[in-house]
């Protein structure tokens, strides 16, 4: 079961260089299309499947990353005009669970992402070293994180959310 709810592994804490800021900003560059990918050719049934046994469909994963990157973006850039703002919180599950995360086509959040990811990047790759160590407080999970462990979170999610379409659709011969 942890291989279909982690199909790439659990985060891992690496630290904050230039070379793997690279790295994590090119993966959130990618993701729009990867995940537009991804998706390419499902029908509704199949956007309705559960990516696992009691998890979200292959339709709420794509919402959820919509949502979850765009409330990411904002904390980053309340990082860089705040000092150590308290970011607020959202229940991700009840987030994935309203009309237009279980309903609606995937077609509105992959044109979020686009959008969203091209300012994201460009603002990214605009932050010197100094910037990515600005931090915001999570008081969720009562930590402080840095722009730089923003990042690494998100390229990782980018691609954890990728795979469990892309290895359902393997799983299922799609």
């Amino acid at each position: 079961m942890a291989e279909l709810q982690y199909p790439i592994g659990q985060e891992e804490d690496m630290p904050v260089t230039e070379d793997n800021l690279k790295e994590w900003i090119e993966n959130l560059v990618e993701l729009p299309q990867k995940l537009k990918e991804a998706v390419a050719g499902l029908s509704d049934e199949q956007l309705n499947t559960p990516y696992r046994p009691d998890g979200w469909s292959v339709k709420q994963v794509v919402h959820h990353v919509a949502d979850s990157h765009m409330n990411s973006y904002i904390r980053c850039r309340l990082a860089l005009t705040e000092r150590n703002p308290t970011i607020t919180p959202y229940e991700e599950t009840l987030w994935a669970e309203m009309i237009d995360a279980s309903l609606m086509p995937v077609a509105p959040s992959l044109q979020i992402l686009e959008g969203l990811h091209a300012r994201w990047t460009s603002l990214l790759h605009s932050l010197s070293l100094e910037d990515y160590q600005r931090t915001f407080y999570h008081p969720g999970t009562q930590k402080t994180l840095t722009i730089g462990e923003c990042v690494r979170l998100y390229s990782w999610h980018s691609l954890h959310h990728t795979a469990h379409i892309t290895s359902l659709r393997g799983r299922m011969n799609w």
